[in-house]
This record gives structure tokens, C-alpha cells and sequence, in this order.
């Protein structure tokens, strides 16, 4: 039988994404320069120090390296003014929001050690949402052409609402490998304040069929945080069929 990896986990709750980032990016370079250093052994024969970061950030707004700023709405002084910060990074996809109530998750892992197919590590991240949305009695979807999850069908979600019947995102996912090791995440929205999102064009879609969902609003009800941490860290080691750890 195959050896289980073991991923550290950190919880980062009020994250300043700049500092996120940094620190991010040192266990990424961390684990490519371990590879390069042990480029004559077979991957698994080695430790790598692989990490799962759960983020709660600050409000902020990110553009993916395929994306658009165009799609962001507002000018350099209303951000300033509404205390939201802004960051081109390198990932894939277009501009998202992360904020308060937004559970990301940054899996910093060498794929070489699992399955070396960036389709099959978006697959699995959706996997992990998709889980945790049926504990809650939702049914989380992919859509052909998009990345992330969407909910397509929940019989208690308001009829008289702008969104019923439009197909609603309620998690945005986009990575970025080099060497295999994986960089940046998903973005799942639990007591997400949805009104941010009026500011850009989610991940570039215009299709007035879509929209931006949260737990919150797909259950009528707020949802405590923690559970939903522990749930995620559930479903990911069963996802990826490895242990997670806390971080000492």
C-alpha cells in the first residue's frame, strides 16, 4: 500500500494578503529548491514539507495573470476608500475578491508526490467543495468550460430572488504549478459579504445566466467558520488520500 503523505495545515485568520503571499510563495520555493536539490532521487524517497493554508483575508481583490483589469470596477482612490487592496498575481483565471467570511485555501503541494495532471489537482480541489456542500444539504456542480463550483439546483433558495434560476458560483478556483508544486487555491464563499463582488467581473464572466453565491445565502442562515474548517480538512485528507496536520 502507498505510503499517505503527511500535509501541514495553518489557519491565518484577518490575513493581509501581501503577507499571505510571502509567506506562500517561501514554502513554494522552499519545496522546488528541495527538489532541485534531490534531482537524482526518485520523488517520495525524499521528505518534502507540503502545507494546506486556510486564509480568512482582508478584504482584497486579485487579477490572475489570463485576466483582465478591465474588470476591475473601480478606480485606485475608491479602493483606497473602501479599504480594499488589489494584487496581479500568477495564477490562472481573471480578478476574484477575497475577504471576511471567505474561507481560502492555499494547497502548497509537490504534485510529483500525487498525480503530476494540473486538471486532475482543479478536479480534486472541486471535490473537496463539492463534499463539504452536501453536509449542508446543497449540491455543488461543475459546469463544462469553468473552473470551481456552482450550485445549480437548491429547492430552498428564494424564487423571488435576482439570482433563482441563474447558475451561481459559490466557489472560484485557480492555481498555478512550476516544477509540479502547486501555488495559490480556491475561494469559497461562507458568510461572504456578496456586494464586494459588484466591484469586478467575477473571474471575467459576464453570462447573465451566472452569479456569486454564498453558504450563507444558499442556507438562509449564517454558518459558524470553525465547523466549516474541520468539515474542509475532512474532506481534503479523504480527497487526496493523505493526513493533515496541524501546524506546532
Amino acid at each position: 500500500m502507498k505510503e499517505k503523505q503527511i500535509i501541514r495545515f495553518e489557519y491565518l485568520p484577518d490575513a493581509i494578503y501581501k503577507e499571505v503571499w510571502e509567506h506562500q510563495t517561501k514554502k513554494h520555493k522552499a519545496l522546488i529548491d528541495n527538489k532541485l536539490a534531490n534531482r537524482d532521487l526518485e520523488p517520495g524517497t525524499y521528505p518534502q514539507e507540503q502545507v494546506l493554508l486556510l486564509v480568512e483575508h482582508l478584504p482584497v481583490f486579485t487579477l490572475g495573470r489570463s485576466g483582465s483589469a478591465a474588470n476591475l470596477l473601480l478606480s485606485e482612490d475608491e479602493l483606497r476608500s473602501k479599504g480594499i487592496d488589489y494584487y496581479p498575481i500568477n495564477r490562472g483565471g481573471d480578478i476574484t475578491y477575497h475577504g471576511p467570511g471567505q474561507l481560502v485555501g492555499y494547497p502548497i503541494l509537490d504534485l510529483e508526490l500525487f498525480k503530476r495532471d494540473v486538471h486532475w489537482f482543479v478536479r480534486q480541489l472541486e471535490e473537496v467543495i463539492i463534499r463539504t456542500l452536501l453536509e449542508y444539504g446543497l449540491s455543488g456542480s461543475r459546469i463544462e468550460g469553468y473552473t470551481g463550483v456552482w450550485i445549480l439546483d437548491n429547492p430552498k433558495f428564494p424564487a423571488t430572488h435576482p439570482d433563482a434560476g441563474k447558475k451561481r458560483k459559490i466557489c472560484a478556483i485557480g492555481v498555478h504549478l512550476s516544477r509540479w508544486v502547486s501555488l495559490h487555491g480556491w475561494a469559497f464563499n461562507i458568510n461572504t459579504e456578496l456586494n464586494y463582488f459588484e466591484y469586478i467581473v467575477p473571474c471575467g464572466i459576464v453570462d447573465p445566466d451566472k452569479s456569486v453565491t454564498s453558504l450563507e445565502q444558499e442556507l438562509g442562515r449564517k454558518v459558524d467558520m470553525a465547523e466549516v474548517r474541520t468539515k474542509i480538512i475532512h474532506h481534503f485528507a479523504e480527497v487526496f488520500e493523505c493526513v493533515l496536520q496541524a501546524s506546532n
